[in-house]
């Protein structure tokens, strides 16, 4: 007995010729459902990173691990979906712009640059490829970006210092040390930076009763003003930033200060964890966590001209409690009070 005949057969007896059958079996094909497409997966990512510390410096593993940290904490994790390239100038311009050929020649995304100096150094070999920076003092002065607001470039990121807080340093240093009348001030004058923070100290000085001195980044100029700028029992000392212009100094200064009895302040802690007495300024670690969101927004297609260069938030105020007590000074309680760290 034959069998009905199938559905499919009755439907092809009605198409006689091949070029029939060829559409209508390219119609149904065309229906039918379509393996997915094996996912590419996504491009490794890369980033520069050009340090104006040293490799071996204490403090480098504290701004690596908060910068790598504000990176994971965004998705990208170094060595899995992202390759950092680290770079470490050790204040030295010359390693700057050396780094900075290095690093741009690796074709990364984005860089991170850790000075003003390393902003200049990496936009004199392109201005093109995206740059994040941290620790920068004064980037409109520095010919870095256009303005705060509209950068305009390929440069952006987190500034380090209002020229205006540098006279917070006198008033704390006279807080401390009420007796101070002539303080030697620690700049460098080749940068926008170092004329701005000696400025403001210079405008505020006599309402403190205190005369100032402007003194270079060179080992000689130093130990040459506390010689013969300086002295106790009324001298002091304060150095201003950008700290990059200093990383080479920190020894001498502190060892200079703790052997003429100075009382002095510094910018960052670097100087008071190697002995000096007190520090102020923008917290660092904070502006490496921060900087990973600005990578993070470059990677994802954000253009650096667009991303407003922020102002610190957060600061911290360090007080070296045995630097006190060598030099005969009393720390007041509203200091230690406000005081970001007390070191015994």
């Amino acid at each position: 007995m034959n069998s009905a005949p199938s559905a499919l057969t009755m439907l092809l007896s009605r198409y006689t010729t091949r070029r029939d059958f060829l559409v209508l079996f390219g119609g149904a094909a065309a229906l039918w459902p379509r393996p997915i497409a094996a996912q590419q997966p996504e491009r490794m990512r890369r980033i520069g990173v050009l340090m104006a510390l040293a490799a071996d410096d204490a403090v480098a593993p504290r701004f690596v691990a908060a910068f790598e940290q504000g990176l994971r904490e965004l998705g990208w994790v170094n060595g899995a979906n992202l390759r950092i390239d680290y770079r470490w100038g050790a204040g030295d311009t010359d390693r700057f712009r050396k780094y900075a050929e290095e690093l741009v020649a690796l074709g990364p995304d984005v860089i991170l640059a850790t000075a003003g100096s390393i902003v200049g150094a990496l936009q004199q070999v392109s201005r093109t490829v995206p740059i994040v920076f941290v620790t920068t003092i004064d980037p409109v002065g520095g010919g870095w970006v256009a303005s705060l607001a509209r950068p305009g470039g390929n440069a952006t990121g987190f500034s380090a210092w209002d020229f205006s807080l540098n006279g917070k340093l006198l008033e704390l240093l006279k807080l401390i040390a009420p007796a101070v009348t002539r303080v030697a001030v620690i700049r460098d004058p080749s940068v926008p930076a170092g004329a701005g923070g000696f400025a403001a100290i210079q405008t505020v000085a006599p309402s403190f009763g205190v005369e100032i001195a402007p003194v270079g980044v060179h080992a000689e100029e130093i130990e040459g003003a506390i010689a013969q700028v300086v002295r106790p029992p009324n001298g002091g000392l304060i150095v201003v930033g950008p700290p990059s212009s200093l990383f080479g100094r920190v020894d001498l200064i502190v060892n200079l200060a703790a052997r003429d009895r100075l009382p002095a302040i510094y910018p960052i802690r670097r100087f008071v964890s190697a002995g000096g007495l007190m520090s102020y300024g923008p917290d660092t670690a904070d502006q490496f966590r921060r900087a990973a969101g600005y990578v993070d927004r470059i990677l994802k297609g954000e253009k650096p001209a667009d991303l407003p260069v922020q102002q610190p938030t957060t600061f911290e105020l360090v007080v070296n409690l045995k630097a006190a007590k060598a030099l005969g000074l009393t720390i007041p309680p509203s200091i230690l009070a406000r005081a970001t760290e007390v070191i015994e």
